[in-house]
Order: structure tokens, then C-alpha cells, then sequence
């Protein structure tokens, strides 16, 4: 915020805030006492709610005791029920029992839950649903919520459980009315309240919501539900909501003319401001065109003032500023270039030692065979001057690329095969560890410089192997295709070594960072450039003590 703008909203609130705790009172009583009508309102048909359910629940408890008495003497039942004498008249007699009674549900269950007749769905004999009876017993005032089935659809239903001996054998009696969105309208009684029923997996409404109520009061009557699919008592809730629409509509018209009040003020007092903000924000504006204009590389703009105050002081500070910007941003740029410097020295170094690793293996063999067979030292040689001639060519290759400073990569078709054993030939593994390889056959070949690719391989193999740290282990090397035709090539490097942990995992790609002595931290900082210029990828598993596995990823020749 600039500071005539400041200056501006200085002279705002001394006009404005008289004006806005009128107005916020006066709307705050209004709305306090439509609100605390409102809340009557609601308060009172919760009441009344309750007390319906009160009765609904007595009523339902009255007519499963009627139905258990008559039950106890119908000997017909009995027989049925205990002797499995006449099953047509056990399933049909919920069914006549429940129209009897006036309930919209009704089933009868043996001692184990096993439902033996049914008058909402005569269909549900013998399902098993032993916690429904022993949940109804145990919730609030023996009465709950309970879905129960019809042919036609599911419904709820505020539901008692009642129980009585037939025979020697226990049965319960589970009952209930139903109730459903035209139940929770009567129980509105007023066409502006809603009563909507929310238990878990829906919610029933009396009716639609008024989605363009600002603001509501809500009352809540709570009630147990029977959550048949866990066995369990769930809460659920009859909301009686009252939209404040008439206090919008009274708060709206309110705001419109205290709007225009505010305006008229905030314009007066733009004026003013405006006049007196022009006369102390102008020098300084000039100040900030000036300092706009320094950078690093402009660093000779001026800043002399004559003024005697804090502006005048203001400009001389920026102006000492800008002389220490100028001797910082020389002593800058030597520091930039001296660490340009470092890193490339360091990564030559890393690349040099590793051209030089396959030439001192191969010295070294000469040297024994010297030693030791020097009849086989002319035979030997010829066996080894490909490696010498390999790693020549790589050093030379080497040389030529950072006397360019950046390397100029020529991608053409290659085989990862060949690539792969070539580098591998150059590797000579400590006693100890094993390197294998499964190559896939009939590899597409990848568009790379094989050049890149095989420093690439050569720093996951070299990195593979010290992994293992002189223990007995084994690195393996493994080439797939993926994607079928045309897709992409994937090299796996695995080492059975140390593993990294997550600290390690998460920098082990950062440049210089190494947990080797002696080390650059160079290595996979390398991979993950060189992959990246080939459009390729590269991810790493490890876990610690269980070794470590880089998959590197490269498109294929289309």
C-alpha cells in the first residue's frame, strides 16, 4: 500500500466510524429480536416434537402388549410356532396382527434372531437379525429408529421391542410406525419451519430446502438409530430449521440506505484526503522513480537532496545504498566466478578418476603377469590393449568435451546391450562381489550418444560396488523393454550392499553430497543430469542393510 494511500484511509475512519456503530447497532438490535422470535418458534415445536414422539412411542408399546397378550392365548400359534405345526399360519400371522394393530411394521423372532414371521415383508422369515431385539431393549426409552424392508422399497420406523414365552421357547415382538416425509410435514404444523430427519447413510425431509435462506436457527431432537450393518446404536436427529428469510429481507433494505450514507462520507473524504496526500507524497514518489531505475547492472543513478527533512534524509541513506551495491556487486561477481571454477574442477576430477580406475586395473594385471608368468606378458597385453584403447578413447572424449566447456552430445541409434558390456568390461570388481547380468533380448534401440550413456552406467556400476564395501556381494545389471513395440528401454543396476537411509535417499542426487571418504558427490548428481538429457528417467529403492536398485528409464527408437 503506497503512502498516499495511507494517507487517504487516515481520514476514513474518523468520519466513517460513527456512522458504522449507528448503523451496526441499530441492525444488530433488529436482527437479535426477529432472531430471538424465530428461536420461540423453534424452540416450541421442538417441544412439541418431543412430546409426539413421547406419545407415538407409548402407543406403540401399548399395541405390542395387546399383540403379546392375544398372542399368548392363540393356541393355534403356539402349535405353529413350537411344534412347526401349520407354517402357513406363522408366516401369515404378523401380517393380520400388524393390520390389526394399526403398525407399520411388525416381526416376530425366535431366541436366536431368527425371524419366524414378518408383516412388513413376508418374505424375511428365517433371516437371522439377533441384534435388532437386544439394540431396541438398550436404547434411550426402549424406542429407536429401525429400516426395515417392504416389496416395495425400504422405510424407517420408530420401533419398540416387546417379548413373551410360547411353549417354553422365548419369543420378541418388534413393532413400529412409520415414518416418512408426509409424518415430519404434521410434525411442521407450520409451512415456514422444516423438520428434516438425519440418521446415518441419508437424510429425510419434510420438505424441500430453501436454498436461498441467508441464515437459519436450527433446534434438534435426538433419537437412536439401529445401524443394522455394524450391530450397533448410532445417533440420529429430528432438525427443526426456521429460515430467517423475513430478517434478511429487512436487514437488506437496512444496508441499502446505510450504504449510500457510507458513500456519500467515503467520497467527502477521498477529497480531502486526496488534496492533503498530493501535497506530502509527491517528493517521495520522485524518491521511488529514482530507485526504481538501480540494478546491478545500473548502479551510478543519484540520489542528492538539499531538503532538511526526513525525505532529504531518505535520499542521501539510498544514496550511501547504492556506493556499498557497487563494491558488493564487484566482489560479487568474483565470487560467482571462482565458484564456477570449483564445481567444474571438481567434476573433471570425478570424471578423470573415473577413466583412470579401467587403465590401473589394467597396469596392475600387467605388472603381476610381469611378475609372475612373464612369458604370458605379450599375450596378456593383447587380451587387455582393448581396454586401454577404451578408456584412451573415453579420456580423449573427456578432454574434448570440457574444451568445449559443455559436452556436444551426437544421439544416434544404440544398442544398451553392447553399451552395457562394454562398460562392464571396463569394470574390475573387488574379491568378493559378483557382477551379473540378464540382457534382455530384441531390445529397441535407444536414441542416445553412447558416449553418455555408458558414463551413465559406468558411475551406477562403480557406485553398485563400493555400495557393497568389501563384504562378499553381488551387483546385477538387467535391460527390459517396457511398453511393447516402440516403448522404452529400462537398465536396472541392483547391489546387494548397505542400503541408504531416508536422509541419505532424499540428497543422495544433490550435487557434492557423499557419504564416501574421499568422495566428490558428483556421481548420481551426473546420472540424473545425463538421463534427463535424454529424455529419460531415473528412480531409486533402497532400504537399509537390503541394498540399493537404480532404474534408469530411456525412450526407444521409434
Amino acid at each position: 500500500m503506497t503512502f498516499r494511500t495511507r494517507v487517504l484511509l487516515a481520514f476514513a475512519p474518523v468520519v466513517l466510524v460513527p456512522l458504522l456503530v449507528f448503523g451496526i447497532g441499530v441492525r444488530r438490535a433488529v436482527r437479535d429480536r426477529l432472531a430471538a422470535q424465530y428461536q420461540r418458534r423453534v424452540d416450541a415445536l421442538v417441544a412439541v416434537i418431543e412430546e409426539d414422539l413421547t406419545q407415538r412411542s407409548r402407543s406403540v408399546g401399548d399395541r405390542l402388549g395387546a399383540l403379546t397378550a392375544a398372542a399368548l392365548e392363540d393356541n393355534h400359534l403356539r402349535a405353529a410356532a413350537v411344534q412347526a405345526v401349520d407354517r402357513q399360519y406363522l408366516l401369515d400371522y404378523a401380517g393380520s396382527a400388524m393390520r390389526l394393530a394399526g403398525l407399520d411394521m411388525l416381526q416376530i423372532q425366535d431366541a436366536n434372531g431368527r425371524i419366524v414371521s414378518s408383516g412388513h415383508f413376508r418374505q424375511e422369515f428365517d433371516r437371522l437379525e439377533p441384534a435388532l431385539p437386544r439394540l431396541l431393549a438398550t436404547a434411550p426409552g426402549g424406542v429407536a429408529l429401525v429400516r426395515a424392508r417392504t416389496p416395495e422399497g425400504a422405510f424407517l420406523a420408530l420401533a419398540r421391542v416387546d417379548s413373551l414365552r410360547l411353549g417354553g421357547g422365548r419369543f420378541t415382538v418388534v413393532g413400529g410406525l412409520a415414518v416418512d416425509s408426509a409424518a415430519l410435514a404434521r410434525l411442521a404444523r407450520d409451512s415456514t419451519l422444516r423438520v428434516d430427519l438425519e440418521y446415518p447413510g441419508g437424510v429425510l425431509a419434510s420438505r424441500a430446502s430453501d436454498t436461498t435462506a441467508a441464515d437459519e436457527i436450527v433446534g434438534e431432537v435426538p433419537l437412536a438409530f439401529v445401524d443394522g450393518d455394524s450391530a450397533r446404536l448410532a445417533p440420529a436427529r429430528i432438525v427443526v430449521t426456521a429460515p430467517l428469510t423475513a430478517l434478511a429481507d429487512v436487514r437488506r433494505s437496512m444496508d441499502v440506505g446505510f450504504l449510500v450514507a457510507v458513500l456519500a462520507t467515503v467520497a467527502a473524504a477521498m477529497l480531502l484526503g486526496g488534496w492533503l496526500a498530493s501535497r506530502v507524497t509527491r517528493p517521495l514518489a520522485d524518491l521511488a522513480e529514482t530507485a526504481r531505475r538501480v540494478d546491478l547492472e545500473r548502479l551510478d543513478v543519484a540520489f542528492g537532496s538539499e531538503r532538511p527533512d526526513e525525505i532529504g534524509a531518505l535520499a542521501r541513506l539510498l544514496g550511501e545504498m547504492t556506493e556499498r551495491l557497487r563494491a558488493g556487486a564487484a566482489r560479487l561477481r568474483d565470487t560467482e566466478r571462482r565458484a564456477a571454477m570449483g564445481d567444474l574442477a571438481r567434476q573433471v576430477n570425478h570424471d578423470v578418476r573415473n577413466g583412470l580406475a579401467p587403465l590401473r586395473n589394467v597396469l596392475r594385471h600387467l605388472a603381476r603377469v610381469a611378475r609372475e608368468e612373464p612369458d604370458q606378458l605379450p599375450h596378456v597385453f593383447a587380451e587387455r590393449q582393448t581396454t586401454l584403447e577404451s578408456s584412451l578413447a573415453y579420456l580423449e572424449t573427456l578432454a574434448t568435451n570440457y574444451a568445449r566447456l559443455y559436452p556436444e552430445t551426437r544421439a544416434t541409434p544404440c544398442d544398451v546391450n553392447e553399451v552395457v558390456r562394454e562398460t562392464l568390461r571396463l569394470v574390475a570388481p573387488p574379491d568378493g562381489v559378483r557382477v551379473d547380468t540378464t540382457l534382455a533380448d530384441s531390445l529397441p534401440r535407444v536414441r542416445a550418444d553412447a558416449f553418455v550413456l555408458r558414463r551413465i552406467l559406468e558411475n551406477l556400476v562403480r557406485n553398485a560396488v563400493e555400495a557393497i564395501d568389501g563384504a562378499a556381494g553381488a551387483v546385477t545389471v538387467t535391460t527390459e523393454q517396457r511398453g511393447g513395440d516402440g516403448g522404452s528401454v529400462r537398465v536396472t543396476v541392483a547391489d546387494s550392499g548397505k542400503g541408504m537411509t531416508r536422509l541419505e535417499l532424499e540428497r543422495a542426487f544433490d550435487d557434492f553430497y557423499t557419504t564416501k571418504p574421499g568422495g566428490t558427490g558428483l556421481g548420481l548428481s551426473i546420472v540424473r543430469r545425463l538421463v534427463l538429457d535424454l529424455n529419460g528417467s531415473v528412480k531409486v529403492e533402497t532400504q537399509p542393510g537390503q541394498g540399493t536398485t537404480f532404474f534408469v528409464e530411456l525412450p526407444g527408437e521409434p
